[in-house]
């Protein structure tokens, strides 16, 4: 393990791998479905960030999901790129075949090594996990020499075993063993000893690296993580804005943050370039469509406010009193005002590029085309505009149903009454409904032309900017066939904004239709 020397002035840092599994366990997520442009778009940001490893999905699950993992090795230069794979020589062949296009590809293979999932799921015993767990490996390393294997549920598999495994998988040739809490089960103390005790154990450890995976059931996956990095481990599998399946992953954002703030106590180092992570996480929102809770550490919309009136007082006299970081050092902006009406095309290229933004022609074209209708309807527009902009008119699924047009009658002394226009694969389709309200009438009229049997979970109206003439965002998470998706709706008009948001979500339903992956294949 090489140890790297920080600009703070602290020597003899240890380097930890950082390990980004957004695009392939965060898409397991409800309602994360991402289509290829945008996980490599997702991908280039990661790249940027400093992410190390970035895994970038499971080719064998689907062609959807093996063209996406193959378009993201062909685009990202610096990070390694990683694809997931069961231990079959079907599987970790179709990894190769879409990862081999990477500068610096990994196979990564996992196999159950518990005995309730040896005995329940895979039906087989230990000796025969043994043997498949050093076959796939020898087989992955055919291939390339950075191999990684995971002991699926590890937390809960015998320690003597998990040892052998773990012994036996460095033998073939893994360079990398990660040591999954699959189902969030474990507890940081617990996590501690199970490393410190596969470090003491294991003849071969120090010929790889060891990794941990964690789940966030019981909301520990960010302390199990920081645990395990105490005890030894060198490598974090994290997800962005900790996005995956059920409860999530453990936060990238938090455990960056906690080992760049309490590096006193851990000594460790990423290559993590912090200001860029409140970027990583609204781009990863706005494409997933899923939004951060205010209350959310490091990137939520509360993480640097300060209500109480002794907080306040504390903070204008000396900010250290209550701030153990600065907004500036994860890069959350201030709403600064931008451009306006007046603004040609070339200054809003020029703001574009500065936040980040690499379009093509078309793209740009096609953006600056919408920032002028806004600019007839708000006078000024900050970054938070523009970013919803971008959001809105580049980064989205295939449209089969595009928005067009939108009329309500509605008030306190009539029935709520609204008429949708929309495109249907081409064709103009129009129809009228009434509702409780104005945003339930929309919501019927689209109904009655998508003849959606989807089932409406939860609607949330925000302000992007401040003013009256603040741009409203909606969001709206539907569930049919057991399909949950999150739809985006932004616009001046939170009633359009409402009708965007719900046919977003329809776009996502059928796209997830249509490329549905079989989740079970997933650990």
């Amino acid at each position: 393990m090489r140890d790297i020397r920080l600009k703070e002035g602290v020597s003899n840092m240890e380097y930890v791998k950082i390990f980004d599994t957004t695009l392939r366990d965060g898409e397991q997520a409800p309602g994360a479905t991402m289509n290829i442009e945008e996980k490599v778009r997702i991908a280039l940001q990661l790249e940027k960030l400093g992410v190390d490893i970035i895994e970038a999905g499971f080719p064998a699950a689907s062609e959807g999901d093996f063209d996406a993992v193959k378009e993201v090795a062909k685009n990202i230069t610096k990070s390694e790129v990683a694809g997931l794979a069961r231990a079959t020589k079907e599987d970790i062949q179709r990894a190769w075949e879409a990862i081999k296009y990477a500068n610096k590809p990994r196979i990564h293979t996992f196999l159950a090594t518990s005995d309730i999932h040896l005995k329940y799921k895979l039906k087989i015993d230990r000796e025969e996990a043994l043997k498949r767990a050093v076959e796939a490996v020898k087989f992955a390393k055919k291939f390339t020499d950075n191999v990684e294997f995971s002991a699926e549920d590890a937390c809960r598999t015998d320690l003597d075993f998990l040892c052998r495994v773990v012994e036996a998988v460095i033998d073939a040739g893994a360079k990398t063993v990660n040591i999954p809490d699959t189902v969030g089960y474990i507890t940081p103390m617990e996590f501690y000893n199970i490393i410190s005790t596969i470090k003491k154990k294991v003849k071969n450890i120090n010929k790889a690296v060891i990794s941990v995976h964690c789940h966030n059931d019981l909301g520990l996956a960010t302390a199990n993580s920081l645990s395990a990095l105490l005890a030894g481990a060198r490598q974090v599998e994290c997800t962005i804005n900790g996005i995956g399946e059920r409860a999530g992953n453990a936060s990238l954002e938090e455990i960056v943050m906690a080992l760049k703030v309490r590096k006193d106590v851990y000594n460790l180092a990423t290559k993590i370039n912090t200001k860029l992570i409140y970027r990583t996480s609204k781009l990863v929102s706005q494409i997933t469509g899923m939004m951060v809770q205010p209350n959310k550490a490091i990137v939520g919309a509360n993480a640097f406010a300060h209500e109480s009136g002794i907080h306040q007082d504390g903070v204008l006299k000396e900010r250290l009193t209550y701030e153990i970081m600065t907004p500036e050092s994860v890069g959350i902006p201030q709403s600064v005002l931008v451009l306006g009406k007046l603004s040609g095309r070339h200054a809003f290229k020029k703001r574009v590029e500065e936040m980040g933004y690499n379009l093509t022609e078309e793209q740009l074209n096609k953006a600056f085309k919408r920032f002028k209708e806004l600019c007839d309807q708000k006078k000024y527009l900050y970054d938070e505009d523009i970013d919803a902009i971008i959001s809105e008119e580049i980064l989205k699924l295939p449209e089969k149903y595009r928005f067009v047009y939108l009329n309500v009658v509605s008030g306190n002394k009539t029935v709520p009454c609204a008429t949708v226009e929309i495109d249907v694969e081409g064709k103009i389709v129009k129809d009228v409904a009434v509702g409780n309200g104005p945003v339930d009438a929309v919501f019927n009229a689209i109904k009655k032309i998508i003849k959606t049997k989807s089932k409406l979970l939860s609607f949330v109206i925000s302000a992007i900017t401040m003013g009256t003439d603040a741009q409203g965002e909606v969001t709206v998470k539907l569930e049919e066939g057991g399909r949950q998706v999150v739809g985006k709706g932004v616009d001046p008009d939170v009633l359009v904004a409402s009708a965007k948001a719900y046919i977003n979500a329809l776009n996502r339903l059928a796209f997830k239709k249509e490329v549905s992956q079989n989740k079970e294949m997933l650990p």
